[in-house]
């Protein structure tokens, strides 16, 4: 099957891109490797919230919930149960899903807007279980022992590397697993659902087991990407690990100018996130502030966030979700 001009530019811009992520750890310095880890895993939570709200109309603020359990199973596992970091890390995502799962049922009784809060109330629940784990250092936190640092690998630059690379694994991961996802018979029934619930149910779609699927599947997956934050990190404390701020604010953030509903929004969202940190971080409290009036500016300038914007006549995607016959303008 003859490949399209507009496909072939999508390998080749994904093949170049990949390559120079690829090679990071071999241009970039020590400064940018540290950003880019970052980088990488917002993005990750950017496009794993985008999936529960943008493609199956679940608005959680509570992931920081996941999160923060992610990074104490990570810790608990290979303080306590003695595991090497390369087990110990799937294994909290997988820890972190099974934890989702009552969680989940107890979330699923709420809907609308108090299911946005009811998931908010629960991260705060769990914040504050593990600030009285004294074994976990209470409120005050605990720091990953010397000997399991060194363990990861040789040297702090063979450390960082080896995370840069298990980071942008997990992205590439998550992006071409929702898109998978969403080109799949699951993500027809989760569009469904996000457009109008009953008439999902009318016809078949299994709602409720489906988007507990999601839920529990996007736990998981924020499970394993708190486990790799605070495995850089190498320090966790719940007011961190749990913060409603850094892991559920900014990553709606994150999504919401660049783009709900689509999976190039995000990467936006997040380029621009990045950008605007750079330069108004030294400005206190004025930041979230400023960040407020820009999200709300774009969403009054266009619903679809950057995304819409820059594709609003051009009606060109790098992750194609349906397939469309070519049409003339």
């Amino acid at each position: 099957m003859p490949v399209s001009k507009t496909d072939a530019a999508r390998i080749g811009l994904f093949l170049a891109v990949l390559f120079g992520l690829t090679t990071g750890p071999y241009w970039a310095d020590r400064g940018t490797v540290r950003l880019l880890i970052e980088a990488f895993y917002f993005l990750a939570l950017a496009q794993l919230w985008n999936l529960l709200a943008g493609y199956s109309g679940l608005i959680s603020v509570g992931q920081q919930a996941f999160v923060g359990l992610g990074g104490y199973m990570l810790f608990t596992l290979t303080m306590f149960a003695g595991m090497p970091v390369v087990v110990a890390l799937p294994l909290a995502g997988v820890l972190t899903g099974l934890l989702a799962w009552p969680t989940a049922m107890v979330a699923f009784r709420l809907s609308g807007p108090h299911f946005a809060i009811g998931t908010w109330v629960i991260a705060e629940v769990y914040r504050l279980s593990f600030a009285q784990i004294s074994a976990l250092g209470g409120g005050s936190g605990i720091s990953l022992p010397t000997e399991i640092v060194r363990g990861m690998a040789d040297g702090r630059a063979a450390r960082e590397s080896m995370t840069y690379w298990v980071a942008l694994a997990i992205l590439l991961a998550v992006i071409f697993g929702i898109w998978g996802l969403m080109r799949s018979r699951v993500g027809l029934g989760l569009g469904a659902i996000r457009d109008n619930e009953e008439a999902a149910t009318s016809v078949g779609v299994r709602t409720v087991r489906l988007k507990f699927g999601v839920f529990v599947g996007v736990a998981a997956m924020t499970g394993m990407i708190g486990a790799l934050i605070f495995l850089q990190k190498l320090r966790i404390t719940p007011e961190a690990a749990f913060s409603v701020n850094d892991w559920s604010v900014l990553v709606i953030f994150v999504v919401v100018i660049g783009g709900i509903g689509s999976l190039e929004g995000p990467i936006l969202g997040c380029i621009l996130f990045f950008v605007l940190r750079e330069f108004l971080a030294d400005l206190g409290s004025w930041y979230m502030v400023i960040l407020g009036i820009i999200s709300v500016g774009i969403m009054l300038l266009e619903p679809r966030g950057l995304w819409g914007m820059v594709n609003r006549k051009r009606r060109f995607t790098l992750f194609p979700i349906t397939r469309q016959a070519d049409q003339k303008p």
